[in-house]
């Protein structure tokens, strides 16, 4: 290794030492060994990456092709600078160990690093903090490190330090936990939104099942990211057992809602009691469409358009009906009069017809008879015959499926020209003399006088 790169009259003279070297060939033989190696891999690769890039193949993990676009056809160029980097990071060590000299293969590793990230920068990435990121930070420290001054850096880093109370830190360890923190989160956002689309993609699986493997890959992930991070920062893991005791202690008694619907949440995943997609009614008479359950609450999305934000906690402590889970299956009554007269027979057979018309009513002499469309007399009121049809569907009569009102129209045509009447209310009036008071007799009319 160069031990002054900045003395400019004694560079030729070392350039020259170690040119005449062994070492120097040693490093030259394991950088060609480890560029064939790497050819022959990166070949390797690139025929997989075609294969599953390929249009033919739409039912692989991941088509790269429709999901990022171009990027997948940059991924090959990769195959060969991370392969050489890897093997070129084996054969440092061992150059270091053996021969006690490295520095042309850590320069050809370094500008193997600097390779990948400007391709992962200008060609893969379509985000701009990280295009950002990759050429004025990762790129530099890529240069320096295959200048051989990473070390002295690090070291002149670390050398400065600084106090927060009684925890001490230095400029190294505070950078070094800045940036791969900054590498971590971007990592950790990313596979958290493919694994999300990975796990939801897979037909194998309930809708139920989805949701708890998701969570519980979320739940993993973030504890990993940040086990990782405070491990960078030189946090030492062991002194959180007892803090994170007395914290488990607070939070479980000032947080005892949040905890409860946490293991709400846990165990309606578990016991399958209500899945994404089912129609829920509360207690309290709203209802909504499940759209997305996590580990603290259930959102409900109405008919007309609004969210219904319901604690886990309200599932394992309240009662609620649940429609479509177990059969999609519904029945509905519609409910009319007629008049008085009206023949009932005739009546019934033209509200069957009627409500089998529908292509959303299940009918047809398949069905068991107790699901097929029928209508009955339900009550005589006043003005006339209480009429009741009842009808099966699939789904909630809500929504895109709005059978209730097509047949309430449907029938209302019927009636029409089959000349039956809807009454209206009628009253009959009757007034009668009150004979709470006493008639008055008249006076008797009164003689007149004779006249003397």
């Amino acid at each position: 290794m160069l031990e002054s790169p900045f003395e400019f009259d004694s560079l030729l003279e070392i350039i020259v030492t170690n040119i005449k070297s062994p070492g120097f060939y040693l490093q030259l033989l394991a950088i060609a060994l480890t560029a064939l190696c790497s050819l022959f891999i990166s070949r390797f690769l690139k025929r997989r990456i075609e294969k599953y890039t390929a249009d033919d193949h739409p039912e692989t993990i991941s088509n790269i092709r429709n999901r990022v676009g171009s990027a997948s056809f940059h991924l090959r160029d990769l195959a060969f600078p991370v392969t050489n980097a890897i093997l070129l990071g084996i054969a440092v060590a061992i150059s270091q160990e053996f021969f006690d000299k490295k520095w042309l293969v850590q320069l050809v590793q370094g500008f193997n690093l600097f390779s990948i990230t400007y391709i992962v920068a200008t060609r893969i990435s379509a985000t701009q903090a990280v295009r950002v990121f990759a050429l004025f930070l990762l790129a530099p420290l890529a240069i320096i490190y295959a200048v051989g001054l990473l070390d002295e850096l690090i070291h002149m880093l670390d050398g400065i330090r600084f106090s927060l109370g009684n925890i001490e830190f230095t400029v190294y360890a505070l950078t070094r936990t800045l940036i791969f923190g900054a590498v971590l989160f971007w990592i950790g956002r990313r596979s958290n939104k493919e694994g999300s689309d990975f796990i939801r993609a897979r037909e194998t699986l309930t809708e139920t099942t989805k949701e708890l493997v998701l969570k519980t890959f979320q739940i993993g992930l973030f504890i990993f990211i940040a086990l990782v991070i405070l491990q960078i920062a030189g946090i030492d893991l062991t002194a959180f057992v007892v803090f994170g005791g007395a914290i488990g202690v607070g939070l479980g008694f000032g947080l005892q809602q949040i905890a409860s619907n946490f293991i709400s949440g846990i165990i309606i995943l578990l016991d399958r009691s209500i899945a994404i997609g089912d129609f829920i009614e509360l207690e309290d008479g709203r209802s909504g469409v499940l759209r997305e359950l996590s580990m603290r609450s259930a959102t409900l999305e109405t008919y007309d358009g609004k969210d219904i934000m319901v604690p886990n906690e309200r599932f394992i402590t309240t009662a609620f009906t649940n429609w479509t889970h177990n059969n999609q299956k519904q029945r509905y009554p519609i409910v009319f009069e007629v008049a008085y007269g009206t023949d009932l027979e005739k009546l019934f057979d033209i509200l069957r017809d009627v409500a089998s018309s529908h292509p959303r009513v299940l009918s047809g002499d398949d069905l068991p008879v107790e699901e097929r469309p029928d209508a009955e007399v339900q009550a005589f009121n006043d003005s006339g015959i209480e009429i009741l049809l009842e009808f099966w569907m699939e789904g909630v009569d809500d929504g895109k499926n709005r059978v209730g009102g097509d047949l309430l129209f449907m029938i209302y045509q019927a009636l029409q020209e089959n000349d039956i009447v809807i009454p209206f209310p009628q009253r009959e009036v009757v007034i009668k003399q009150d004979q709470s008071k006493p008639k008055l007799k008249p006076k008797p009319k009164s003689k007149p006088k004779p006249k003397s």
